[in-house]
């Protein structure tokens, strides 16, 4: 389904469709159209629900893959010790730019991610069911979700959060949560010993529920039958920064590609831009699978897959990335506050002809930077950078030495837009009316009596510049490009 609209036939689950179940028919589930797809959630025993979660080797889908039934084992031994009371908070935040499977989650099936949390808070005993968000839409999709529930809902309360990147942080989200500031703590804290509230708490992201909902409708032997014998079920993946697709555990990512009209390109990022990039060879020879990437060094992490088309500069691309990266530190420790922008300036430096010293120098500040940080963020941003240089040796060497690619930096790796949108611009020297455009940006182009576009200048908001550079991409007079 595309998440910057409605959704699309035929990308569901490559498998038996199961969380995106539904959206072939109507772009948002209420709790009647839930049931009707879904039926009704099942009751478990406190056992019998972490049996499951053990039965179907279900994993946090948030990016760690920590075993949600040792969690709830965690959250239960910890509440015992201390004879304290539970919570239950759902990690919506997705402040990664790259990834949006939580939101398609939350805006167009709230209701299966709902009855995970309060299957999983009625294991617990919990009372307090937090949903953390931090988009607009994303919070009153939630709400309306909560309200069609009546008197069931009551237990469910929502919390917009500061959209930033490290704010999905175990730590962050619950400081947040807590009437401090969404920002790490820098200190190695469980939240199943100390949450919400300082009491223990499952804090798990929203997929996770949402792929226990579904395992609890369908028993661990029918959930087992998708998917590979050692890592059971599907995952949700965002394909390109717009697509959401779910594939069951196996799939081959080459094929995935294609399924969402891309393909590996120069390479592909996997994981996000705390992950790893897949040389193009190595993509197509990559399955969807924790074992199957581990192998090739890369990581799934949340489920965000880059591809990077043959048109743009990898080495801009990388460095457009790590200045954003440097600038989403939380200001709290050296290797974040002063160590991501110099590695972002010599980079760049890098990537502008600055010779063999200013990759040595890219070198030193990724050695600086790695395993010094209060929290994942200096080291994610590092094994991003030294990932890039491994997959693209030649166009770092290039670009250092003053050769370059002469290619431009189109924006292929996402990152959130200000609110003065860019614009698609119209060249009419070129321009010959095939159409092509407003077939993928319906929303932008519109078409004139003789089927040319209506304007020479479109605004593009931020959520369809994938879709606009797609566009640019596929005009066959090469009439289109975006403007600042």
């Amino acid at each position: 389904m595309d998440v910057t609209g409605e959704p699309r036939p035929g990308l569901g689950c490559v498998g038996a469709p199961r969380l995106l179940a539904g959206l072939d028919r109507a772009p948002r589930l209420d709790r009647a159209a839930h049931l009707a797809v879904h039926g009704t959630l099942p009751r478990y025993r406190p056992d019998e629900l972490v049996g499951l979660a053990d039965d179907i080797d279900l994993r946090g889908r948030g990016g760690a893959g920590f075993p949600f039934a040792r969690k709830l084992r965690a959250v239960t031994r910890s509440a015992r010790g201390r004879d304290a009371p539970t919570a239950v908070v759902v990690n919506g935040s997705e402040g990664e730019p790259s990834c949006l499977k939580d939101t398609a989650l939350l805006l167009h099936v709230p209701h299966l991610v709902l009855d995970g949390a309060l299957l999983a808070a009625a294991a617990l005993c919990a009372e307090d069911v937090v949903v953390a968000v931090t988009r607009a839409d994303v919070e009153q999709s939630v709400r309306d979700a909560v309200a069609e529930r009546g008197p069931a809902g009551r237990r469910v309360r929502v919390t917009r959060l500061p959209e930033r990147f490290v704010t999905g942080e175990g730590t962050a989200l619950v400081s947040g949560l807590n009437g401090g500031a969404a920002l790490p703590s820098g200190q190695k804290v469980r939240t199943s010993e100390r949450g919400l509230g300082g009491v223990p708490t499952l804090l798990s992201n929203t997929e996770t529920y949402a792929q226990l909902a579904v395992a609890a409708r369908l028993g661990a032997p029918e959930f087992r039958g998708t998917g590979l014998p050692a890592e059971p079920g599907t995952v949700l993946l965002t394909i390109a920064g717009s697509t959401v697709v779910e594939t069951p555990t196996g799939a081959s990512l080459a094929y995935v590609l294609e399924l969402c009209g891309t393909d590996p390109g120069q390479g592909v990022l996997v994981g996000g831009y705390h992950g790893r990039w897949l040389d193009a060879g190595s993509a197509r020879s990559a399955q969807v699978s924790r074992q199957s990437l581990a192998s090739l060094g890369a990581v799934l992490g949340a489920g965000a897959v880059l591809p990077l088309p043959e048109d743009t500069c990898p080495a801009g691309e990388v460095a457009r990335v790590t200045r954003w990266m440097a600038k989403e530190s939380a200001g709290q420790c050296g290797p974040c506050v002063r160590g991501l922008p110099a590695l972002a300036d010599v980079l760049e430096d890098a990537v502008r002809g600055g010779g063999r010293a200013a990759l040595e120098a890219v070198e030193a500040r990724l050695g600086a930077v790695r395993g010094r940080g209060a929290c994942s963020h200096p080291d994610g941003t590092s094994h991003f950078v030294a990932s890039a240089l491994a997959a693209f040796p030649d166009e770092f060497h290039d670009h250092a030495l003053g050769s370059g690619c002469g290619r431009r930096v189109l924006g292929a790796l996402p990152l959130p837009r200000d609110e003065s949108p860019e614009r698609l611009v119209v060249d009419w020297t070129l321009c010959k009316g095939h159409g092509l455009c407003v077939d993928i940006l319906p929303d932008v182009v519109r078409l004139d009596a003789d089927g040319y576009p209506a304007q020479a200048s479109m605004p593009v908001p931020g959520r369809l510049r994938p879709k606009a550079l797609r566009a640019i991409r596929r005009c066959p007079a090469l009439a289109l490009r975006i403007q600042e």
